[in-house]
């Protein structure tokens, strides 16, 4: 039999690694998030307010995610 060597070593929580990976996608969001609210805004400025309310849903649906990416790996390991 061949002999195998061994590249790395994985020590500790690799659960730290999944929460990089899944903050990246609420990042975005959040960024698309605000600049479609300003996009809108810029274009009709009257309708702020309305507009206003539905960036920060957004938004908290965004961080929810980012929250539930922080917390998930720490349950499955």
């Amino acid at each position: 039999m061949a002999d195998v060597t061994q590249l790395a070593e994985l020590t500790g929580n690799i659960g730290t690694v999944g929460y990089g990976l899944a903050a990246i996608g609420p990042g975005i969001g959040v960024g698309i998030v605000w600049a479609s609210y300003i996009q809108s805004t810029a274009r009709q400025p009257e309708s702020a307010g309305l507009t206003r309310t539905y960036a920060f849903l957004g938004f908290a649906v965004s961080e929810a995610l980012a929250l539930l990416g922080f917390v998930v790996p720490f349950i499955i390991t």
